[in-house]
C-alpha cells in the first residue's frame, strides 16, 4: 500500500485502484480565540514582549519561574504560564488545569514578589 498524501487538512488514500478522501478535521470545531485576542490587544494588559530588561525585574521573573518549575505537582500548562514583570509589578497570564493550580501559582508569585504586587490573569483551561 502506498503512503497517504497530505493535502490541506485532508488525507488522500490510494486503495484498490481508487482514490478515497477522508476529512481529518470534520469533528473539530474551529478555534475561537476572539476573547483572548481582545484581551491581548488591551494596552492596559501587559504581554510577554513588554517584560522589562532591567536586572531587578529579570531576577524577580527568574525567581518566580524557578519556584513554579520546581513544583512537580503542577501540570505542563502551569509550568508554562507567562510571567511579565514591569517595575516590580508581576502579571501572571495563560491557561492552567485547575483552580487549585491557579491558586498555587499565584501564591508562589505573591510569596516572592509581595501580595500587593501580583496581578493574576490565569485562566482555567477546559479539559479536552
Amino acid at each position: 500500500m502506498k503512503k497517504p498524501i497530505f493535502i490541506s487538512g485532508a488525507v488522500l488514500l490510494f486503495a484498490m485502484g481508487a482514490w478515497a478522501q477522508q476529512d481529518t478535521n470534520s469533528s473539530q470545531a474551529p478555534a475561537d480565540n476572539t476573547t483572548v485576542n481582545q484581551r491581548d490587544r488591551n494596552s492596559a494588559s501587559p504581554t510577554a514582549d513588554q517584560q522589562k530588561e532591567n536586572q531587578p525585574d529579570r531576577q524577580l521573573t527568574q525567581q518566580i519561574r524557578r519556584a513554579i518549575i520546581t513544583d512537580k505537582s503542577l501540570s505542563t500548562y502551569g509550568h508554562n504560564v507567562k510571567i511579565v514583570t514591569q517595575d516590580g509589578m508581576v502579571t501572571l497570564k495563560g491557561p492552567v488545569r485547575s483552580n487549585d493550580e491557579k491558586q498555587a501559582i499565584e501564591a508562589k508569585a505573591k510569596q516572592i514578589a509581595g501580595a500587593d504586587k501580583v496581578t493574576d490573569q490565569l485562566e482555567v483551561a477546559p479539559k479536552n
